[in-house]
């Protein structure tokens, strides 16, 4: 069975460049100040009010690495390899598109918490850029046959408390993404100062410790 895990990572969309009635939307029900700051910080959580920055893809069993990113105004070339690791530049359109080439190739896809997160937003980006999709990302949720989602596997699908990402790779052994400082929250952040390379090498982390879950749960756990 041919797998591919992957990860993205999100941004929000500036305040100031929503217009009024958007803005009131959103913050009906902010009440406090507090509030009201949380909505405008959180809007890369929603697709309709962020964008997808970078994509990490990896197969783990012909170990190819691969980022897909964002870099606006960057010297970089559009295509390039560093550690072993393939990065493509290029705009979110086109970081899509070339997704959608990819995971059409393969079997089985791995997230984690992608049922949730990556995979509605991906769809969601994705017809906003009118980009046709070549996998359905939201397939049959009781099921590992085309989706593996590890939050999913390691709650016995939310029957027992579920926990982060890096929670996970410290109680079984695995090289959190999160060691090297970098969290997802840092990210808008980091995209702003324009460390697009770094951020395409957090989302890499991110996939390759996924990918470690995704064995732990295939030797241990996958009864079937």
């Amino acid at each position: 069975m041919s797998y591919l895990v992957f990860d993205i990572e999100t941004v929000g969309d500036s305040w100031e460049t929503l217009d009024s009635g958007t803005q009131e939307y959103l913050l009906k029900y902010a009440e406090t100040p507090e509030e009201q700051d949380t909505v405008k910080q959180t809007l890369g959580f929603h697709p309709l009010t962020g964008q997808i920055v970078a994509i990490g893809l990896y197969d783990p069993e012909k170990d190819i690495k691969s980022v897909y990113f964002q870099a606006p105004g960057a010297d970089l070339p559009e295509k390039y390899e560093q550690n072993g690791i393939h990065y493509l530049v290029g705009s979110e359109q086109q970081i899509l598109e070339k997704f959608w080439a990819t995971v059409r190739k393969y079997q089985t896809f791995v997230t984690f918490n992608g049922r949730e997160f990556d995979c509605p937003y991906v769809l969601m980006r994705s017809a906003i850029h009118r980009v046709a999709p070549t996998r359905n990302l939201m397939p049959y949720r009781y099921s590992d046959k085309e989706h593996v989602d590890l939050l999913d596997q390691l709650t016995f699908y939310r029957a027992t408390r579920k926990f982060n990402l890096d929670y996970y790779c410290k109680r079984f052994g695995i090289v959190s993404p999160k060691e090297e400082g970098v969290t997802g929250l840092m990210v808008p952040e980091m995209y702003a100062e324009g460390k697009y390379h770094e951020i395409a090498e957090y989302c890499m982390r991110d996939v390759v410790a996924t990918g470690e879950l995704l064995q732990i749960w295939r030797d241990y756990l996958k009864t079937s």
